[in-house]
């Protein structure tokens, strides 16, 4: 397939510049790129004002398969990742049976051979993710596992994580973890503060986060190992990770766009799509991890995509499972909440969804290049629309955002060449929809 992206605004996280080019897609690869170009034989098709940017990838979500197919499978959750403009996924491994052992990983792998995008699995630390015993790390790694992680969970045991952070230098996979002190946060329903006072139910303290956060940098700085601090959602831990940082400790941390968009005044509402681990935190915590992005101690922007059935979020708060589905709503509540307001540039997104995230994870640089691999993602600044539930790909509905109008819509997304999704509308078009999946029944 041979295609001509004509008057985009061409994205670059290494060099750090936006140009209008025009773009030419021939196979798999990008063919050529320049002001202007000329190609009868390839459709030519209208990105004037839109960004082109690498592919971006989601380093944090759950796909629920094996063992919850009813809350997401491999093929719906990729739908809903190309719909949002992604073009891959890591998927946690908190999956039933969890992914604690080189069968698990290959079934992942090989459900999503039917996948729209590309799936990357992340192996348990440790087994049965009970924080006791190594998974076997060397299987792991050969069966295909890109990371680490007990997600869902933290590793309460030191020592264990001291030899997960070991282990893991072997094969210089980085270890993503879930930092929370579960004695701290037992019990705990939302962020601890006024509003938790003021509702009447139990609060989790930010020092539940922060206390592991300290813990697993120490750990990291003693071992080398390469760590990874998922979800990122207290002031406190903004600071700890930018002082490690300074000190040259080997760490990474992401952020949630539900971290970086909420506080706990959402849960007045009592709606148990608010309900989310780490809980939504104050005001002066999302400022912290507004700017921790801005100044880079934040490195990527995941989602941590949570779906869950209607019926077990349709419950009382205290008995709702944490989660938010949030692959189809990640690009525009960036671009609406963080890039209109001038806090990251189109740049800026680049680097945090695509190549920060290729880099952590250790896939190809994602960089829009003659010759390079065609995975793009395009954003159209100008098209605003409404967050419409029903229309979602994925089969959680569970979203705290329904009905919110939101700028800055993907509108293509390039996997290899291949385009896996695409708006019915021109770009900037009032009555644009969400995009649909192209070759998928």
């Amino acid at each position: 397939m041979t295609y001509l992206l004509k008057g985009g605004l061409i994205v670059d996280p290494l060099e750090e510049k936006v140009e209008q080019l025009d773009l030419l897609v021939a196979g798999d690869r990008v063919a050529a790129m320049a002001p202007g170009l000329q190609a009868p034989e390839a459709e030519v098709i209208l990105v004037d004002g839109c960004y082109v940017l690498p592919g971006l990838i989601d380093m944090h979500c759950h796909l629920r398969e094996p063992g919850d197919e009813l809350k997401e499978t491999i093929l719906t959750g990729t739908r809903a990742a190309a719909r949002g403009g992604f073009t891959g996924v890591v998927a946690m491994g908190n999956t039933r049976p969890p992914a604690d052992n080189r069968s698990v990983i290959e079934f992942i792998k090989r459900q999503a051979e039917a996948g729209i995008v590309p799936v990357y699995p992340v192996g348990c630390a440790t087994k049965g993710r009970r924080g006791e015993e190594l998974s076997e790390i060397g299987d792991l790694f050969e069966a295909g596992a890109v990371a680490l992680s007990d997600d869902g969970s933290s590793i309460a045991s030191g020592e264990v994580l001291r030899h997960v952070l070991e282990y893991s230098r072997m094969f210089d996979l980085v270890v993503i973890s879930h930092c929370e002190d579960q004695d701290l946060s037992a019990g705990g329903l939302m962020h601890e503060g006024f509003n938790s006072t003021l509702l009447g139910l139990r609060g989790i303290p930010a020092a539940a986060e922060e206390v592991h956060v300290a813990r697993d940098l120490i750990l990291s700085e003693m071992t080398g190992a390469r760590l990874h601090i998922a979800h990122v959602s207290t002031a406190g831990s903004v600071r700890l990770i930018r002082e490690a940082k300074q000190r040259g400790v080997r760490v990474t941390a992401e952020a949630t766009p539900h971290h970086l968009c909420l506080t706990d005044e959402a849960v007045r509402s009592y709606d148990t799509n608010t309900k989310v681990n780490p809980p939504l935190r104050s005001g002066q915590d999302v400022a912290a991890l507004r700017e921790g992005l801005r100044d880079g101690t934040i490195d990527a922007i995941a989602t941590d995509h949570a779906p869950h059935t209607r019926e077990e979020k349709e419950v009382e708060f205290n008995l709702a499972p944490c989660g938010i589905s949030g692959l189809e709503t990640a690009v525009p509540l960036v671009w609406e909440h963080l890039v209109e307001p001038g806090i990251l540039t189109p740049v800026q997104v680049a680097q945090k969804m695509a190549w920060n995230p290729a880099r952590i994870i250790g896939l190809p640089e994602r960089r829009i290049g003659v010759g390079g691999a065609a995975n793009l993602t395009v954003i159209d600044p100008r098209l605003k629309l409404p967050v419409i539930v029903e229309q979602f790909a994925s089969l959680g509905k569970n979203t705290p955002f329904a009905g919110w109008e939101l700028r800055g819509w993907p509108v293509m997304t390039v996997i290899s060449g291949r385009i896996a999704m695409q708006t019915r509308a021109t770009p900037a078009s009032s009555d644009a929809s969400i995009g649909t999946l192209r070759g998928v029944s």
